[in-house]
């Protein structure tokens, strides 16, 4: 079973999608020499191009944003439960509902 994803820093991801752009060779064989995964090199560079308006897709930051308003409405719905039970137990202390 395959050990955790590396995390590669944006710059890295950015140089080594423009070196593969750049220098002709496949896709492959610029992720040997880089030492990463050849669908990580692809992804990359699929991204790249949603990013530059060569492709349909969410952008980078979309995602981001994507991301975090995921989290936030998460924590949203658990605070909203919390509260919902809070109303439950302090209604049912003072005998009121």
């Amino acid at each position: 079973m395959p050990g955790p994803t590396p995390h590669y820093p944006p710059d890295f991801k950015r140089e080594a999608v423009q070196l593969y752009r750049s220098s002709g060779r496949s896709i492959p064989k610029v992720a040997q020499e880089l030492g990463i995964a050849d669908e990580s090199l692809r992804r990359w560079t699929r991204q790249h191009e949603i990013d530059s308006g060569e492709r349909e897709g969410l952008t980078t930051e979309e995602r981001e944003e994507l991301s975090r308003l995921r989290r936030e409405n998460k924590t949203l719905r658990q605070e909203r439960e919390f509260l919902k039970k809070a109303a439950v137990f302090f209604a049912k202390e003072d005998g009121t509902r």
